[in-house]
């Protein structure tokens, strides 16, 4: 008597339809691993030589490119937290992973189908990955002009949620603490929210271009420059700054806190990302938090997408952001 899918999904406690997806090797299918483990070796149980078990060379393989080295991704929560998950949920759709940071990016396998990169990259640097595959999502880098799949936060919205919250409270002469970025071989990369911050200050007529402060996105560099700025400013220091990420809201805190001003009676903060660094400081951070699962998640999708319709125009996805207060503003 031949054995049927439902034989399968009866043994196994699933549906026929999941038994049907998991033994043709599924890539959308989103099922844990002891679920499609159980299937497997249910269907080999039984003999079942319809659909065999794929071999490693039919898995899809993907490169998921961290612009920081290891060492740098420590001292950054942010893009560690998007690479642990897309390897977790990638992993969890039947796709493999390989792991790549950018002090290794000359190690990518030439047998990858896909590449998710997080962070930023060169014009240069993304030609180099486009020679190893087409098939390429970008996260936290807008490259649909380039012709490439990618995600980014909202930072548009997330920033004039952030000045309206100071406005409500009052606060009109407010500043921003902003980051230069470069890729790895020293291409500036421009931040769209300092674009989005100067753009709609000019609008309500509240720019002022000596509020403005600048670091590398290091802890190090924001206690820098808000030391800096206190010194210069003294009792013109605004009532309000937006900080561009963690790491350097918690190195301008610690400067606040030394030179003994007020948070947030005297200065409000808000910080971008809202990774565990600023909840646990004290006081802790009011921050506008970035969906890291949901980026994580989306680009996986995206990827599995490109792979089955790698000729399909590219696409570009937002992921919507809020601002969480605590206590740092009023």
């Amino acid at each position: 008597m031949a054995v049927t899918l439902r034989d399968i999904a009866n043994k196994a406690g699933v549906s026929i339809a999941t038994v049907s997806r998991i033994l043709n090797n599924d890539a959308t299918l989103s099922v844990n691993e002891k679920t499609r483990q159980r299937v497997i070796e249910t269907a080999e149980q039984f003999n079942y030589t319809k659909h065999k078990r794929p071999q490693n060379n039919q898995v899809q393989k993907i490169a998921v490119i961290q612009w920081y080295s290891l060492t740098q991704e420590l001292d950054d929560l942010y893009y560690m937290a998007i690479r642990m998950e897309i390897e977790r949920s990638a992993q969890q759709r039947g796709l493999q992973t390989v792991p790549i940071y950018q002090n290794n990016m000359e190690d990518i396998p030439q047998d990858v189908t896909g590449i998710i990169a997080i962070g930023k990259f060169s014009n240069s640097q993304v030609e180099k990955l486009r020679l190893v595959t087409k098939n390429i999502v970008f996260v936290d880098y807008d490259s649909l002009a380039a012709g490439y799949d990618c995600l980014v936060p909202d930072f548009e919205n997330a920033v004039r949620s952030v000045i309206s919250e100071f406005i409500n409270e009052g606060i009109e002469d407010i500043g921003m603490l902003a980051g230069t970025e470069t890729t790895t071989d020293n291409e500036i990369v421009p931040d769209l929210r300092r674009f989005y911050f100067e753009s709609d200050l000019r609008q309500r007529g509240l720019y002022h271009a000596e509020y403005m402060l600048a670091g590398d996105y290091t802890s190090m560099s924001g206690y820098q420059a808000m030391k800096q700025a206190i010194d210069r400013l003294g009792d013109r220091l605004p009532h309000g700054i937006f900080i561009a990420n963690d790491p350097m809201a918690v190195g301008a805190l610690k400067a606040v806190q030394e030179a003994k001003i007020a948070v947030p009676q005297r200065l409000a903060l808000i910080s971008f990302n809202d990774t565990a660094l600023v909840k646990y400081v004290y006081p802790s951070m009011s921050a506008v938090h970035v969906a890291t699962d949901e980026m994580a998640h989306a680009a996986v999708a995206m990827m599995i997408k490109r792979l089955q319709r790698p000729d399909a125009d590219p696409c570009k996805t937002v992921v919507g952001t809020h601002l969480i207060k605590r206590q740092t503003t009023r």
